[in-house]
């Protein structure tokens, strides 16, 4: 099983692993105010700052340009004023309609909102435009058939048996009383706390629009509403800086089984040209018009790869995945997993193949774009290599899952006879320009 150790660190004061513990999770509470580094959603008066949708994938109308988006935008607010007002306070929806869409897209975050809702009422919340966070009446024995009788909380679009599809626990508070709910969401993996218990622990949200794709990096946070009167208060959310991500996904240290091959002082245990590189405060920094492959004096074969690296614009650098200690890594080796710049073609511009980009088998299998952190943040990657497969988890999302032992077609027809290498040295790849590594541990598989 390809899978992350996820961390323990809690945020907004949470208590436990368990227990969210975060400032506004007495559900009861009728407060409006932002609890510390959070800004509201509703200002408890108005629909400022909202507009409508469907479920539709965003990314269609992410796309589009802004006059296109402000002409679907105005359309939608006839809709949203009919079946949405403000009550007391309390955004109400009439249980028909679009759904309440913010005009402001996130990446990662955490979420605080309360809501009450009635029997036979369905809803949710959607992440980033994607269903969903699941709300319904865990009462309805017409749909425990679909797990209603688990209760709220799960990534009930998530495909059967998939983590986080159910939750955890049942945690859903009877009718007419507020719940609860902190998300967190890093990347495509998700947490989940329903009035305090955990019903999420890192799962990954599936893209329920196309499987075979992660979620967009960015994108909307909508109330969805169909079947019932629902009503939601205190919703207030904060952004997740780069080095806060990497630390929940990370952890304080690594797992049972992972162990350091970089310690931070100097190269005991690597080879390859050395000098092409220098090490500061625990980092690997690639000195300019120098280049090579610098690899570890051990050996292995299936195993999980953990690093963190950092790019300048326009930056290319490689993991070396079984490299054979000789010739091009990219060809001689298993493959070069590619560390570059995914603004590169706009740094340099020189124009690519798609199986250049980051994350890619190098030449070989073209990774998703588009989930590095910001040019000159840190960047937290995975690497899962296990047969002739590779998994690359970038930031919390997959962004790619191969198997290599099919692939016939190659950029620029040149080959790469060691593709199907079952064993070699880990590594880097570097070229010219100063990419910085630090925090490498690997874990046999074997």
């Amino acid at each position: 099983m390809f899978a992350v150790a996820l961390a323990v660190t809690l945020f907004a004061g949470c208590r436990s692993a368990d227990q969210c513990g975060c400032t506004s999770c007495a559900a009861e509470s009728q407060s409006d105010t932002p609890p510390k580094g959070f800004t509201a959603l509703f200002d408890g008066t108005d629909l400022n700052g909202w507009w409508g949708a469907t479920t539709e994938d965003p990314r269609k109308y992410l796309a589009l340009s802004p006059e296109d988006f402000k002409a679907k935008h105005d359309a939608s607010l006839a809709d949203i004023h009919k079946h949405w007002s403000v009550q007391n306070g309390e955004l109400v929806n009439d249980g028909n309609g679009l759904y309440l869409t913010t005009e402001k897209n996130y990446g990662d975050f955490e979420l605080l909102v309360d809501y009450k809702t009635v029997p036979l009422a369905d809803s949710g919340i959607y992440l980033r435009g994607c269903p969903q966070v699941q709300i319904w009446d865990s009462t309805e024995q017409d749909k425990f058939k679909l797990g209603a009788d688990k209760g709220s909380g799960g990534l009930w679009n998530n495909s059967p048996g998939a983590p986080g599809k159910d939750p955890l626990v049942k945690a859903d508070k009877p009718f007419g009383q507020w719940n609860h709910f902190h998300v967190i969401m890093v990347g495509s993996r998700v947490w989940v706390w329903l009035n305090g218990k955990k019903t999420v622990d890192g799962a990954i949200l599936e893209n329920y629009y196309d499987r075979g794709s992660a979620v967009p990096p960015r994108g909307p946070i909508q109330l969805q509403t169909h079947g019932g009167e629902i009503r939601w208060k205190n919703l207030f959310i904060r952004e997740i800086r780069s080095d806060e991500a990497i630390q929940r996904l990370r952890g304080k240290k690594d797992p049972k089984g992972f162990k350091p091959v970089f310690n931070g002082k100097n190269f005991d245990g690597w080879a390859g040209p050395l000098d092409c590189c220098a090490i500061t405060n625990g980092t690997i920094i690639w000195q300019q018009h120098k280049g090579g492959t610098i690899y570890t004096k051990e050996s292995f074969s299936n195993f999980i790869a953990r690093v963190e690296f950092n790019l300048p614009p326009g930056g290319n650098n490689g993991l070396a995945i079984r490299y054979p200690g000789e010739g091009d890594t990219a060809y001689m080796g298993m493959c070069e997993s590619q560390v570059l710049d995914d603004n590169y073609e706009k740094d340099t511009g020189d124009k690519i193949d798609p199986r250049q980009a980051h994350g890619s088998a190098y030449g070989m299998v073209a990774a998703q774009r588009g989930y590095q952190h910001p040019i000159r943040e840190w960047n937290y990657e995975e690497v899962t290599v296990v047969g002739h497969k590779i998994k690359v988890e970038l930031n919390g999302t997959v962004i790619l899952d191969c198997d290599l032992a099919p692939v016939t077609e190659f950029m620029h027809n040149r080959e790469h006879p060691g593709k199907d290498r079952l064993s070699g040295y880990f590594g880097f790849a570097g070229h010219n320009d100063p990419v910085m590594f630090r925090n490498i541990s690997i874990k046999p598989l074997d």
